[in-house]
């Protein structure tokens, strides 16, 4: 495809906007809906052919919420987003039985148990195939925004970050979107990890050996905020000069997947007589792997909230995140019509549920002072980016620079 979109340079408005999606498999279904709500609000204040591409400078996403970001930014025949926002629901629900297909039954819950002591639970094909199919040739610097999209790469032991940023400073990092898709998707005992190679005209090429990105960053808002202060400190053009202590210019949106809040299948008493088995296998589950995306999902969210209570612009971050799921909605791939549709109703019911934040005193989630739901918030942030939009398109110079 050739790269011929251009768009608006931040030098003219007064914010640094950053969308961030975390990862958790069939969950991807909550952050979608709080997605099509945002979309929806933007489009009332704009009209309908506003896209959540055209307000965020980055877009940052792991695993399922890495296959969200791409849906959001990555360019049709038209050079529009491949999804509505609206579309990504009906997208897990269609193909979601497919990427995790499910055996019924005591017998079926044996053979996953068996399966996984031997090798990932899942194949991975018909996701490839999905992938590919959707995503096509499309490379990562023909998005309609900066992107991030962490990955870990096991053989280098060193967490991979793709973003436009690094695909301008190393070509070797503009690989397919499909690629970097299947591989921040590859969590460890569901999908096998992925290889590949992204080969120049010479036959020369960069090798990758790739796995979910949740084992860096489930929760990539810091990622993508940190591959933005790159950007400022390298003196690209393409964002507008902040001072290192000018950190209030930025405005998140981060939205988590969802997380359990059962105790009885971690309590200290039962894991204190696991091995390495129970580690990896519990209940159909991997603690292991719920454990460590779940830890770094929180601290990225502690460690934000309080940046932006330190530099008195709270006012800027809004993470969207419910911790009470119990039963199959906590689990990553239990993609029974069912239990997709109780995660849709999870992401209506987290609209309207108070908006919090971390207190800086006790280091806990606790309702925000302003007394706002979810919903309200979004409302807020969605007028807060027209009107950052409206003003860069007012102040917007002769000369429109480029997107590399």
């Amino acid at each position: 495809m050739e790269k011929t979109q251009q768009f608006e340079a931040a030098t003219n408005g007064k914010l640094i906007t950053i969308l961030s999606i975390d990862g958790g498999g069939i969950r991807g279904i909550i952050p979608a809906t709080i997605l099509a709500f945002l979309e929806s609000e933007l489009q009332k204040l704009d009209g309908s052919e506003a896209r959540l591409v055209d307000y965020f400078d980055v877009v940052a996403g792991t695993s399922t919420g890495g296959l969200v970001t791409a849906m959001l930014t990555a360019p049709n025949k038209n050079n529009q987003p491949l999804y509505e926002a609206k579309d990504i629901v009906p997208f897990y629900m269609k193909h979601g039985p497919k990427i995790f297909p499910q055996q019924s039954g005591v017998l079926g819950s044996v053979l996953k148990t068996v399966k996984m002591l031997f090798g990932p639970k899942y194949n991975g094909k018909y996701l490839k195939k999905i992938i590919r199919r959707e995503l096509g040739n499309i490379r990562l610097t023909d998005t309609l925004t900066n992107v991030v999209i962490p990955t870990f790469d096991i053989q280098t032991l060193q967490p991979t970050i793709f973003s436009t940023y690094q695909a301008e400073v190393n070509p070797s990092y503009n690989v397919q979107l499909s690629d970097i898709c299947i591989s921040t998707s590859a969590a460890p005992t569901y999908f096998p990890p992925y290889y590949f190679k992204n080969n120049f005209a010479d036959g020369n090429g960069l090798e990758f050996n790739l796995i979910d990105g949740g084992v860096a960053a489930n929760n990539p808002a810091l990622v993508a905020i940190s591959q933005v202060t790159r950007q400022v400190f390298s003196k690209d053009p393409e964002f507008f000069p902040v001072k290192p202590v000018d950190y209030g210019r930025f405005l998140v949106i981060s939205i988590g997947s969802g997380a359990s809040k059962e105790a009885k299948p971690y309590n200290a008493n039962a894991a204190s007589k696991w091995g390495i088995f129970g580690w990896l296998i519990h209940d159909n589950s991997t603690p292991i792997v719920d454990v460590f995306t779940q830890a770094s999902g929180d601290m990225v969210d502690s460690h934000i909230a309080v940046f932006f209570q330190a530099v008195h612009s709270q006012g800027n971050y809004l993470r969207i995140q419910d911790d009470t799921l119990i039963g199959d909605a906590a689990s990553v791939d239990i993609a029974t019509k069912d239990n997709m549709s109780k995660l849709k109703d999870i992401g209506d019911k987290l609209l309207k549920k108070p908006a919090s934040w971390v207190n800086l005193r006790n280091g806990l989630s606790e309702p925000r002072d302003n007394g706002q739901t979810n919903a309200e918030s979004l409302t807020r942030f969605a007028k807060l980016l027209s009107e950052e939009k409206k003003l860069r398109e007012s102040t917007k110079s002769p000369q429109i620079i480029k997107k590399l």
